[in-house]
């Protein structure tokens, strides 16, 4: 007499293997100096290329001149070319790169989501309308701010609506913050449209060039404060590294580690305003760079703040200035506008991840 077959649950469905990131183990003091030579020897080639050819290595001698005081040797018209014009665009490329990407790995552990960046949140359509009030009426638009002023206030302003938005009985509901930051975005691009037909025609092809992101015509003043504000809140966001980590495992968890998740969030979205406000000022919108570098870095080295947010200011650094680059060479003599090519590149990248993440799930 057989046994009746007796029924046994079924296994549970096996997650799949988290892969670590391949540079997780590399020591971040390593990864610096490392993307640090890197961004020097981009920076020197971005600088030496152009109408006018310039050797790597007059651009070397030309640039370590006037860091040291000492007279580069070689030919003036070259110096004036390397010094007064490429080296200001070029650095400016670089600030603008690490600022973004510094933002948009806060703003994605601030709001727990991996589509938010300064231009999903609505940062950068703020800021576009405060310096685009200045640039078409003038300052006296705004109270007499200038154009930095006026991007910074035009930031924080986008910020408050898509955080009041985004709230849910209190707390911070990140599927509701995205769509706020979408509409507050749709909003403030209208506005941005209907000052630009306030505009003569002599001032809208700048602000048009302005929209899509440029740092032609950057100057060593505007590389002042751009530098102070990117350093200085880079090295301030990477102090709160610990408590970024335990915020993005949830609100309770990270009350319980015994962070003030209000605090946090009230001082990170002053700062990534300040940040986004001041590049969106000098350098225009500047979208995908928020996005994209985040994702690589995490998935290069880890997702410890600590050693994420200062390598993703170098890596973005380095990508901003490549593309620049790539801008003022494709067809030239014409120059493209840097938003065509970070989308060109961002688009696909986000592609590849979709499908990247939903074979994992699947596997």
């Amino acid at each position: 007499m057989s046994r009746p077959a007796v029924s046994r649950p079924a296994p549970p469905p096996r997650r799949p293997a988290v892969r670590p990131a391949p540079l997780h183990g590399v020591p971040l003091s390593l990864c610096l100096v490392v993307l640090g030579v890197l961004l020097v020897v981009v920076v020197l080639v971005a600088a030496a290329v152009g109408s006018v050819p310039v050797s790597v290595g007059d651009t070397w001698q030309i640039v370590w001149g006037h860091l040291t005081g000492t007279d580069p040797g070689v030919n003036p018209a070259h110096e004036q070319i390397v010094w007064t014009f490429r080296v200001p665009r070029v650095l400016l490329a670089a600030l603008c790169g690490a600022g973004l990407a510094v933002a948009g790995v806060v703003l994605q552990a601030l709001v727990a989501n991996p589509l938010a960046d300064p231009f999903i949140l609505g940062v950068s359509a703020g800021g576009s309308v405060g310096a685009v009030t200045v640039m078409a009426l003038g300052a006296g638009a705004l109270g007499g701010l200038g154009v930095s002023g006026a991007a910074f206030a035009g930031a924080m302003l986008a910020v408050a609506l898509v955080f009041a938005l985004g709230q849910q009985r209190g707390r911070l509901n990140p599927v509701r913050l995205v769509l706020a930051g979408v509409a507050v975005s749709y909003v403030f691009t209208s506005v941005t449209s209907l000052l630009q037909l306030q505009t003569s025609p002599n001032n809208m092809r700048q602000i048009m060039f302005w929209l899509l992101g440029s740092v032609a015509g950057a100057r060593w003043d505007q590389l002042q404060v751009a530098g102070v504000v990117v350093v200085g809140v880079t090295s301030v966001l990477t102090l709160y590294g610990r408590q970024l980590n335990a915020l993005v495992t949830g609100d309770e968890s990270a009350t319980a580690l015994g962070v003030d998740v209000k605090r946090l969030r009230v001082v990170v979205i002053v700062l990534t305003s300040l940040l986004a406000g001041v590049l969106i000022a000098v350098a225009g919108g500047i979208g995908f760079v928020g996005l994209m570098v985040p994702h690589l870095v995490r998935l290069a080295f880890g997702v410890d703040h600590r050693r994420v947010l200062p390598i993703s200011a170098l890596v973005g650094a380095v990508y901003l200035v490549a593309v620049d680059l790539l801008c003022r060479t494709v067809d030239p003599p014409n120059e493209l506008p840097l938003n065509i090519l970070t989308a060109l590149f961002g688009a696909p990248f986000f592609i590849w991840l979709m499908r990247r993440d939903r074979s994992l799930s699947h596997s």
